[in-house]
């Protein structure tokens, strides 16, 4: 166990829910942020969900140690949950719930989690190349998380395909000067998960974090981890949101964006759009030795169509690993909130009193889970109501 076991378990963590709970539902903030953050989510999701769900706000990750890596947070996680789990006996499922730089940290954590059980598949497959590592898988896979079932991987305006690309991070207001030098000058404020998330981690014979996180690899199972999960549903910000994309936080190239109805759906305001995209058949992520020399070169000497051809190959890449799964992907649209600027921290009610608007994106986020805990085993992803 990492050294975070001594500070993560608390009495108010752990607070008694009455009937011992049977499913962990985490919640993994943002970057430089904390698990206050979760304050409405966490009471809201306890009144709604009852006492068979044990809520836990992650607390290993605070402030600046989101600095540190997506890797190093996703193992300190790890270790949080592991811990948890440990102290609760009664947990038998696992489900997260994460919000922005939390996906993706969560997404990390999941990979160092998962264990098969498949007693015929190995644990440790043989590395013969950076291609080899990189190793596309089905659509479906059973397998544990921390030795629970997997039930809702859940993110909330989540960089998954990184920030680096025009729009990807909308506060540069996609102008090519300052999307090329934010690349360079990402990693002086935000240290190593800001090389990460600008895919510029690693070396030039290396796939990026991001992209190695697409598929299986030496890393860890990270998406035989993610298609153990029964359901694994994206929320987007169609616009307003200064911090993460459309695209990104969505997985879609930009031909796949389709511009969304302006009526909410009926109960959940600013929920505008409820779309269930199945796994596409694909031979999944690959490294290619184009796509390393043209990391090299965008290194080595850089220049924006350089970068803009290293980028688009990593992007592609990615949405080929992540899109071997089926996704619930939810458009949200605060264009008619009185502050619809806040589209970044409304969407996960981090302040009840400025961010209220997004109370029925978390209504929506309960109920799904709510109408999943109650349905069959057998029963399809796919649910008319929400």
């Amino acid at each position: 166990m990492s050294t975070t076991e001594g500070s993560v378990m608390s009495p108010k963590v752990l607070m008694d829910t009455g009937d011992e709970p049977e499913h962990l539902l985490v919640l993994v903030h943002g970057i430089l942020a904390s698990p206050s953050d979760w304050t409405y989510v966490q009471a809201e999701l306890r009144r709604r969900l009852g006492r068979n769900f044990l809520i836990y706000a992650s607390s290993c990750n605070t402030f600046t140690k989101t600095f540190t890596g997506i890797d190093g947070a996703g193992k300190r996680l790890a270790d949080e949950v592991r811990l948890v789990v440990k102290k609760k006996e009664s947990l038998k499922k696992i489900s997260f719930l994460a919000h922005s730089l939390g996906g993706l940290i969560a997404r990390y954590a999941l990979g160092v989690l998962y264990s098969s059980d498949n007693c015929n598949e190995e644990s440790n497959d043989a590395v013969t190349s950076t291609t080899a590592n990189l190793k596309p898988v089905g659509s479906s896979n059973v397998g544990l998380i921390a030795g629970l079932e997997p039930v809702n991987f859940i993110t909330l305006a989540t960089p998954h395909l990184g920030v680096r690309g025009k729009n990807q991070l909308p506060f540069l207001f996609g102008l090519p000067i300052l999307e090329k030098l934010a690349a360079p000058i990402a990693p002086i404020f935000v240290g190593q998960t800001g090389s990460q998330l600008f895919l510029t981690d690693g070396k030039p014979t290396k796939p990026p974090l991001l992209l190695r996180m697409a598929s299986d690899c030496d890393d860890g199972k990270f998406i035989s981890a993610l298609g153990s999960f029964k359901w694994r549903v994206l929320y987007a910000n169609v616009s307003y949101d200064h911090m993460v994309g459309w695209r990104t936080s969505s997985i879609r190239r930009v031909t796949e964006l389709v511009k969304p109805p302006w009526r909410s759906l009926d109960g959940y305001k600013h929920v505008v759009d409820v779309e269930y995209c199945p796994p596409a058949s694909c031979e999944g992520p690959h490294y290619p030795l184009e796509a390393a020399k043209a990391k090299e070169a965008a290194q080595n000497a850089p220049s924006t169509q350089r970068s803009l051809e290293y980028h688009e190959s990593m992007e592609e890449e990615m949405i080929r690993g992540l899109q071997q799964l089926g996704w619930k992907k939810i458009d949200v649209s605060f264009h008619s909130a009185f502050w619809p600027f806040f589209a970044h921290n409304n969407i996960h009610v981090k302040n009840e009193f400025f961010h209220n608007a997004g109370v029925g994106v978390i209504a929506h986020v309960a109920d799904h889970i709510k109408q999943q805990e109650m349905q069959p085993e057998s029963t399809s992803l796919i649910t008319p109501s929400l």
